[in-house]
């Protein structure tokens, strides 16, 4: 197992909120190897100590873990200012390191490229990883350029493109309820299957990173990676095996038969909106373009709904529904799968079964499935009720899962080079005709269900 982890860009936001934590939570578990040590780099004029204080102040690191525990990881961490596009300030950073690193690149996707330049000119230890941060590029192109410069230093098991929705608990149970479950692989096909909604809705709104996500907006931020991932776990072809190589395989090999959509498909299967001046909980929320670091001229969309067709024997017919807002009137996080009726009612017309509906949802986690039974004491008469129940919360955090999947070179959970290219493939086309302005931008109030399309 690796035994230094080298942070750059470690005095921001990512490195206090979920990889310092996820250290602790794995330093607590007697998860790390003896000897392992934390390097932050950053321009930051800091030191050592000065970087131990930030970490302390900062939530949610400053709750994580026992005190004896933070304090541990604390000591086992150090600082270094440096420009990592400055070769002679990082050689100097990093000439303690004897062995392999992991070199987590918490940057902007702008700063990928002359990172990972400046490592390879150093020629970093053999079987070191490099880790990177989505965005994986800002369009296609930019991905294929990023792959290319990668291959020509690392092997593709070194490089880790992280998506941390894959280190969730419920997203993995996605695997367990479709292959260790009789009753579902047989009826998980356009025959019984009527529909599928991906649905990542946020009641909080852009406030704190508005000036990230104004360069980037929902589309890139949400279903580009994320929920392209969850479509590609619900959909994919059973596995020979859990390994590596079978389940991106079969990840890649759904995202290669989503259908590219053609610009008048575009505007008619896509919603992008805008929130303006609402409430959420009483609470009074500005516009999304009053926040600072938003340039309304930018027309960035903080709500984004797709939908896809996936051109395979199993699918065929079957519309998945990605759909990510911000600043809505609730959280809903979850894949819903909307199974066709029944082909025979035997109750008359009076009475209409709605159609069984599994929910699997993702924060708080849980599994729902809804089926029709009788009223009591009516034999002709159908009621609804709801199989559900919640999921432990126990194991691993998903920052911390994926760490150790770092550590140990396992890349069973990260994005794979071709991976990482077809998801642009199939948003491209999307933010292509946005650009345009062929799909209007819709503006929706804060607390709302979202945009009402014209």
């Amino acid at each position: 197992m690796i035994q230094t982890l080298v942070i750059f860009g470690a005095s921001g936001d990512l490195t206090s909120r979920f990889l310092m934590p996820a250290i602790v939570r794995l330093h607590e578990g007697g998860n790390l190897p003896e000897g392992f040590r934390v390097l932050g780099i950053a321009q930051d004029e800091w030191n050592t100590e000065r970087f131990r204080r930030h970490l302390e102040q900062r939530p949610p690191f400053a709750e994580s873990g026992p005190v004896a525990v933070r304090e541990a990881v604390l000591g086992q961490t150090d600082y270094c200012r440096a420009d990592v596009t400055n070769r002679d300030q990082l050689a100097h950073a990093l000439s303690r390191i004897t062995g392999p690193l992991v070199a987590y690149l918490a940057l902007p996707p702008s700063l990928f490229a002359p990172a990972i330049e400046s490592l390879v000119a150093l020629k970093i230890p053999k079987g070191s990883k490099v880790v990177l941060e989505k965005p994986f590029g800002e369009n296609l192109a930019s991905a294929q350029s990023l792959n290319r410069l990668l291959h020509e230093s690392f092997p593709e098991r070194d490089v880790f493109r992280l998506d941390h929705f894959l280190g969730k608990q419920t997203v993995q149970n996605i695997l367990g309820l479709r292959f260790a479950n009789r009753i579902f692989e047989p009826v998980w096909n356009t025959h019984h299957i009527e529909r599928v909604e991906i649905i990542w809705d946020e009641t909080i709104t852009a406030a704190g990173r508005a000036s990230f996500y104004d360069a980037t907006g929902a589309l890139r931020d949400m279903i580009q990676n994320h929920l392209l991932q969850l479509l590609a776990l619900v959909a994919m072809e059973p596995l020979h095996a859990l390994e590596e190589r079978s389940l991106r395989d079969n990840k890649v090999a759904v995202l290669r038969a989503v259908r590219r959509l053609e610009p008048d498909e575009v505007t008619r299967q896509t919603v992008r909106g805008r929130y303006v001046q609402g409430v959420i909980g009483g609470r009074e929320i500005p516009p999304y373009v009053e926040e600072p670091g938003v340039r309304a001229e930018r027309h960035t969309e903080t709500f984004a709904q797709v939908t896809l067709a996936i051109d395979n024997w199993r699918w065929a017919g079957v519309p998945f529904v990605l759909r990510t807002g911000k600043a809505l009137g609730q959280d809903r996080r979850e894949i819903a799968i909307y199974f066709k009726p029944v082909p025979h009612l035997a109750f008359g017309q009076a009475t209409q079964p709605v159609p069984n509906v599994l929910k699997i949802e993702l924060n708080p986690d849980r599994i729902a499935l809804a089926v029709n039974v009788n009223k009591p004491g009516e034999l002709c008469e159908l009621d609804r009720i709801e199989l559900d129940t919640p999921l432990s919360a126990e194991g691993l955090p998903a920052y911390a899962r994926l760490l150790l999947d770092i550590l140990e070179g396992d890349p069973i959970l990260s994005i794979r080079d071709d991976e990482a290219e077809e998801s642009w493939r199939i948003v491209e086309p999307i933010l292509q005709v946005w650009n345009d302005g062929a799909v209007p931008l819709v503006e929706y109030p804060a607390g709302s269900e979202g945009p009402v399309r014209p």
